[in-house]
């Protein structure tokens, strides 16, 4: 039998040992295009394929080394990798192993900078119906930033030279490095439920994408999202844009203008309220002199000058209407005199007593009540005669009914 005989395991064994041992492919970059992309989220590993116009490599970069990268590898996205070759036993097939990686011709911080803008603004963090108005009069202003820059500098003295009646509170973090984003949570979180102000301003000075990189964080993001408080974000120069500034409440260019923002300018205001002043005292001059004008119209009134002539006058026209008044009611009283005795008339006539003076006899019943039929008595009942003279009493003793 021939010794010269292996296993599979011993062959891709025997290659992934001669992969291990080449010093050139234990460092290596390679240059693709990334296809098959899958976030093993369970694992946190990341699995896709490199790919060019003749060729591709299969790849993985595992959690430890993924924690490193600035932003989130996608399909088409073209990246330089580096890492080894080696051989994978199992299925005999080699592949890059990769420990970092970069955009290919874009920065990595550029590219995680409009992934996590993207990410942010599909879930409405940056809407405008989310931003707080900032205060007009601010009694206190929170100051998240560096206590050693210049942006603190600059927004102290333009604070004293606009509003110095407000207090400016520092409270003093990291604005560049790793530790950096947590530091100004801190802040924000620190004056929304231990010393509470009325507006916040975080920010640094100038700086490259790297040095501002602190403000371009997820977590400070929701931070600021979720603070009660208006916040003013000042990051850098105007033409320097960071997350913090989409996700704020304003967005001032510059730590200097964010002051300005943030506070009055208590000259203008000064000015203002002299104005508005000089306005009142204008209107209510105007409205004075009108009063003057109307009670001097009123005080030549007539009535005023010589009264006794006004009541003459009005004792004059008094008169005439009473005149009037009872000629008005002499012809009325004598138009109802008139409807009155036409009614008398016709009452009179209807006077069952008129009926009974010409000869006639009325007929009641015990109760009083008048007899209009032979139906209204019966043999027994005590009935009055009402005739000309008086009344005569009678018992019915016969009823004979009509036709009988």
């Amino acid at each position: 039998m021939n010794n010269n005989i292996l296993s599979v395991t011993e062959l891709n064994q025997y290659i992934k040992s001669f992969f291990d041992t080449s010093p050139y492919l234990q460092d290596v970059y390679i240059k693709g295009e990334i296809s098959n992309f899958t976030n093993h989220y369970k694992t946190g590993h990341f699995y896709f394929t490199l790919k060019d116009e003749g060729g591709v490599l299969k790849s993985v970069m595992f959690r430890s080394s993924v924690s490193t990268l600035k932003f989130l590898p996608e399909n088409g996205m073209k990246v330089v990798a580096h890492g080894r070759i080696s051989l994978y036993v199992k299925d005999g097939s080699y592949q890059l192993y990769v420990d970092s990686m970069e955009p290919d011709g874009v920065g990595a911080l550029y590219i995680a900078f409009e992934q996590l803008k993207a990410k942010l603004e599909a879930e409405g963090l940056f809407s405008s119906q989310y931003k707080k108005p900032i205060p007009k009069y601010p009694a206190k202003i929170g100051i998240v930033t560096s206590p050693t820059g210049a942006a603190i500098r600059d927004m102290i003295n333009v604070s004293k030279r606009r509003f110095p009646l407000a207090e400016i509170i520092l409270f003093p973090c990291l604005v560049q490095g790793d530790n950096a984003p947590s530091q100004i949570c801190k802040g924000i979180i620190y004056f929304n439920t231990k010393l509470p102000v009325d507006t916040i301003i975080i920010g640094r000075g100038g700086g490259s994408l790297e040095e501002l990189w602190a403000f371009n964080n997820e977590d400070l993001a929701r931070t600021i999202f979720a603070s009660k408080i208006p916040i003013i974000s000042a990051v850098g120069h105007e033409t320097d844009f960071s997350i913090s500034d989409f996700v704020s409440d304003l967005r001032a260019p510059t730590p200097s203008a964010a002051a300005e923002l943030a506070l009055p300018d208590y000259r203008s205001e000064q000015e203002n309220i002299f104005s508005k002043h000089n306005k009142i005292s204008v209107l209510l001059n105007n409205k004075f002199s009108n009063l003057h004008t109307k009670i001097d119209s009123i005080s030549m009134k007539k009535c005023l000058t010589s009264p006794k002539n006004f009541i003459d006058d009005k004792r004059i026209t008094l008169d005439n209407l009473s005149t009037k008044l009872d000629d008005k009611v002499k012809v009325l009283l004598d138009k109802k005199g008139l409807s009155m005795s036409a009614v008398v008339s016709k009452l009179d006539a209807l006077n069952p007593l008129k009926v009974i003076s010409r000869g006639y006899s009325a007929v009641f019943k015990e109760d009083g009540k008048l007899v209009k039929s032979i139906d209204d008595v019966k043999v027994g009942d005590n009935i009055d005669f009402t005739t000309v003279g008086g009344s005569v009493s009678a018992v019915v003793e016969k009823i004979v009914k009509k036709g009988e």
